[in-house]
């Protein structure tokens, strides 16, 4: 099975990215193909500052690295750094109908808010397509936003495929990922970015400690029963707990006489646990940048490897082969 997912470096990665994502990709890790890249083109439309990219694009490429990513069985790569995919990308873009895009709900929700959409956030789907079929990608985890993007995608490949009269492209199937780990931000709501309500897995500890302290709770007092299937802290606790932990805490919430405090006590304890050996991990390999940095540079060369090959049958289609 080939896998190919990217991620975006719009910032440090949070509990959210981890469980509801980062996880499901390292499992998938030791297939027949695996490739990882940090989608930095893709990021060009929401970040529009050089030295704030560099650094997300660096961090992410180490938080993935101590987080279990494995470069003896996955490849990883900055996308930038295979200028095959915007070639692909034109030639896709030339059999892209208009009306394809102006369905994509990226688009469509910029535009019903009143933001003003460029031409890189309506093509945003074709760059998506020329990432995934490139690489013969057989199998994409994505969440239930992406996977209009995964049907555009096998949408160009069909096409594609037909006005050229010969099979260039693999059509890509969806893997949707187990969101069912609902991770909720500080405020309660659904972990992320936009909402400023993050909690970062590589926090030094007592700013890890203050952001979970910030976690937002009723007002119930100490001796109140609390109810833990509406607690946010709760819910973030289960992340960590076993089940038989989980059960006992849900007694202790719901007899009363515990404050929300111990709770949040238990939810740091068991962050650091889980996190320990990737936190000692990143500290490593901060110490040793030349190292992230060949990762990278052979990930590049592997992805150009496939990418080329992939590309010279779309040009030959087009008669771009001469």
């Amino acid at each position: 099975m080939k896998v190919l997912s990217g991620i975006q470096p719009t910032g440090r990665f949070h509990w959210g990215n981890y469980f509801g994502a980062i996880q499901q990709y390292i499992a998938l890790q030791n297939n027949e193909q695996s490739f990882y890249f940090i989608a930095d083109l893709h990021a060009l439309t929401t970040i529009r500052d050089a030295e704030t990219l560099k650094q997300n694009c660096w961090d992410a490429a180490v938080d993935l690295l101590a987080l279990g990513l494995d470069p003896e069985q996955a490849t990883l790569f900055l996308q930038s750094d295979v200028p095959e995919v915007t070639e692909l990308t034109w030639l896709l873009m030339t059999i892209t109908q208009m009306h394809l895009l102006e369905k994509c709900h990226a688009y469509k929700d910029k535009k019903a808010r009143g933001i003003a959409a460029d031409a890189g956030l309506f093509t945003y789907p074709v760059l998506m397509a020329a990432d995934i079929l490139l690489y013969d990608s057989e199998v994409v985890p994505v969440g239930t936003d992406q996977v209009q993007h995964i049907e555009v995608t096998r949408d160009l490949g069909q096409r594609f495929n037909h006005l050229y009269e010969q099979e260039v492209f693999v059509l890509p199937n969806a893997r949707v990922l187990d969101e069912s780990a609902k991770v909720p931000g500080t405020d309660g709501e659904k972990m992320s970015k936009s909402y400023n309500n993050t909690i970062e897995i590589f926090l030094p500890e007592k700013k890890l400690k203050k952001k979970i302290n910030s976690i937002k709770t009723d007002s119930l007092s100490v001796e109140d029963a609390k109810d833990p299937d509406t607690c946010p802290v709760f819910a973030l606790y289960k992340l960590f707990a076993s089940k038989s932990d989980q059960d006992a805490l849900a007694n202790r919430y719901r007899a009363g006489g515990m404050g929300y405090g111990e709770a949040k006590k238990l939810v740091l304890e068991g962050a650091l646990d889980h996190f320990g050996a990737a936190r000692a991990k990143r500290e490593e390999l901060e110490a040793k940048p030349d190292y992230v940095r060949d990762v990278l540079a052979a990930g590049a060369k592997a992805a150009r490897t496939k990418g080329q090959e992939v590309l010279h049958r779309a040009k030959s289609a087009c008669g771009l082969v001469r």
